[in-house]
């Protein structure tokens, strides 16, 4: 088959991570690049060996499909022009800035029959994978999102910045409607919130405690999930499961002794194939404009479902809906 056409828009910090995994994909011939910054585009189609577009519609016209890795207010806009050129989508998460513009871009995308994916490419960690493999019945859940401070993302708040590809993690694990949400955020280095804490209950009972930094000394990206007989812990680091399951009956109080931890935990380490969560993620976009059969995307809805959670974590805080401060 064919390699795909493709394009990147906006070459910033993520933008060149996109045309690197192009550059080397067997499924991709790497047409070129665009950003408002004509020598950072320049730059960009140096080191990766394509062309620099002049601006968007110049590349549009050349390819089959694009990544738009532009600030996020531009999602919007640069989406729509794609799809009516014909051009396939991977749009960078928070899908857009407003529900209202996230909808018309799937709209726009499921009436012209093209690909529009968004970029949650956590959903590709194969730890993740490995989690979401299996049914789930979570009844608290504890994440946490550290990182130390960068200049990237600032355009918007830690939650749309960070905490969004836990969102989306989450609502693929608990599959039920939110039934109440509170937040605190906290502007520290930036205008934006860069310090935000959610607590999210479902209608099924079950609660998320969300925490996510962009200020903090060290890495840390973590899932602590608690079910009725076992306790998942997920390293989106390392790519590690770690389960804990009850085995057997719970003994009367009266028989516990110090050891009965070790005779009634049994600890299991699925099997995880460790890989680059982006090139898994731009590998599946590439044959899904193929058409390839199991080729898997983050659809225009699911991103929709992540942003308006976000809003609405953003909204618990003193009615911010933009995040900023």
């Amino acid at each position: 088959m064919e390699p795909v056409r493709i394009g990147v828009i906006g070459v910033g910090a993520w933008g060149r991570n996109h045309a690197r995994v192009f550059q080397a994909a067997p499924e991709a011939e790497f047409v070129g690049v665009f950003d408002e910054d004509a020598a950072r585009a320049r730059e960009g189609a140096e080191r990766f060996g394509c062309r620099a577009f002049p601006d968007a519609g110049s590349l549009l016209a050349e390819v089959e499909a694009v990544t738009v890795a532009a600030p996020t207010t531009a999602h919007h806009s640069l989406t729509l022009q794609a799809i009516r050129k014909g051009v396939h989508v991977l749009v960078e998460k928070p899908i857009a800035r407003t529900v209202e513009e996230a909808e018309e871009m799937g709209r726009a995308a499921r009436e012209a029959g093209l690909v529009l994916a968004v970029g949650h490419l956590e959903r590709f960690n194969p730890a993740v994978e490995a989690l979401l493999a299996e049914e789930r019945d979570p009844r608290f859940l504890e994440i946490h999102r550290l990182s130390p401070f960068d200049v990237r993302g600032l355009d918007v708040s830690v939650v749309l910045d960070l905490m969004i590809h836990d969102i989306d993690i989450l609502l693929r694990l608990v599959r039920s409607p939110i039934a109440s949400l509170d937040a605190v955020g906290v502007p520290v280095l930036s205008r934006a919130i860069d310090i935000a804490n959610a607590r999210i209950r479902f209608e099924n009972g079950c609660v998320a405690n969300l925490t996510a930094s962009r200020i903090s000394l060290q890495k840390t990206r973590k899932i602590r999930i608690f079910e009725r007989d076992r306790y998942i812990s997920l390293s989106y680091t390392d790519q590690t499961v770690t389960v804990y399951r009850r085995v057997g009956e719970i003994p009367s109080p009266d028989r516990l002794t110090p050891d009965s931890f070790a005779k009634l935990v049994r600890r299991e380490q699925p099997a995880v194939e460790k890989g680059e969560p982006l090139r898994n993620e731009l590998t599946h976009f590439l044959r899904a404009v193929r058409g390839e059969e199991g080729a898997r995307r983050v659809t225009a809805r699911e991103g929709t479902e992540a942003l308006d959670t976000a809003l609405r974590v953003l909204a618990s805080m003193d009615g911010d809906r933009d995040g900023a401060r």
